[in-house]
């Protein structure tokens, strides 16, 4: 608490430097999975936000110039207006307090993701390898090492034998080497409805700082098998196919069979998910941020009903079910 305070007191004077003849007001912002945290200042005319990014934990130099390779994209980002890689600072415009989770219902789900798509195309569309680090197999094998670690070992306090490591390793290796296969484009990495903002033009973006090159559904799984909202799946695939058609048509590499491109989507999605099971873990038990465990039910449930879609993958679904993972905590 007292570094929290801290870091509060000189995000307030690095203010008043840039701001001498101006009075402001300053609030929480948000927060989110890692160390940073974001604050609105409030002038009389005007808002900005400020990410305060700790040196010690956090580099801001990804963010910004992540933000400039999106915003050649053409999309919606928060533009960057001061700058101190030194203390850890960022100065932001401001997309405003309304996020896509906030207000997504039946009525206007339809509008708010045709707009998300648009832009996630747009990003995509300006891929180039290079840029960005790659998703590459020890990136995405990390990611899915959290589960077994965190969520089965830390969580649950449930150890595996040898024959169902072999068995989750087996598995594991489906998932990379059809991961590994798909086409791959700029990947936001947690384009989702709390990281979207409902904005003109829409949507804003957000927490853009960790994207990746990698395999070309991870952000289309990310935002239609949202951790925070879900849908039927009626209404999951007729959105995937929206964006199926539309990026066939933009020129993007997907498959020209669109069993194949969901296939992909949904092999996506459980990577995902294993991963996001072992990280809302880790958040609890290493980080003390309990509010992510009351969304793992959702995310365990995705991944069940993969499991039970494809033959190669029904062995997690029984070793889960072995291990008697809970739904409710």
């Amino acid at each position: 608490m007292a570094i929290e305070l801290e870091r509060l007191r000189l995000i307030k004077l690095w203010l008043k430097d840039q701001f001498p003849e101006k009075s402001f007001g300053i609030e929480p912002a948000s927060s989110d999975a890692s160390f940073r945290r974001y604050f609105r200042a409030i002038f009389n005319d005007d808002s900005l936000i400020v990410m305060d990014a700790p040196p010690s934990h956090e580099d801001c130099r990804p963010f910004v110039r992540i933000a400039q390779i999106f915003n050649e994209a053409g999309v919606n980002l928060p533009r960057v207006l001061s700058q101190d890689f030194e203390r850890g600072f960022l100065l932001l415009s401001d997309l405003g307090k309304t996020t896509y989770f906030d207000v997504l219902n039946e009525g206007n789900a339809d509008a708010l993701y045709r707009d998300a798509v648009d832009a996630l195309i747009k990003i995509q569309l300006a891929s180039r390898p290079g840029l960005l680090p790659d998703y590459d197999e020890a990136l995405l094998r990390r990611e899915l090492d959290l589960f077994p670690e965190w969520y089965l070992g830390r969580h649950l306090g449930r150890s595996i034998t040898q024959d169902d490591a072999n068995l989750l390793e087996s598995v594991f290796q489906k998932i990379l080497k059809n991961n590994l296969s798909q086409p791959r484009v700029f990947v936001h990495r947690d384009y989702h409805s709390r990281n979207l903002m409902v904005s003109d033009p829409n949507p804003g973006i957000l927490d853009f700082q960790d994207a990746v090159y990698g395999p070309i559904t991870y952000d289309l799984a990310s935002l239609f098998r949202d951790a925070y909202i879900s849908w039927e799946e009626e209404k999951v695939l007729d959105w995937v196919i929206r964006y199926w058609e539309k990026a066939r048509g933009a020129g993007l590499p997907v498959h020209d069979d669109f069993a194949d491109f969901y296939r992909d989507f949904e092999w996506m999605g459980a990577q995902r998910q294993i991963k996001v099971a072992g990280i809302f873990a880790r958040l609890h038990h290493r980080d003390g941020k309990e509010k992510y465990l009351d969304d793992i039910p959702l995310v365990l449930s995705y991944l069940k009903k993969t499991c039970t879609r494809y033959r190669e993958l029904s062995p997690l679904l029984k070793l889960v079910d072995k291990i008697e993972v809970r739904t409710t905590f």
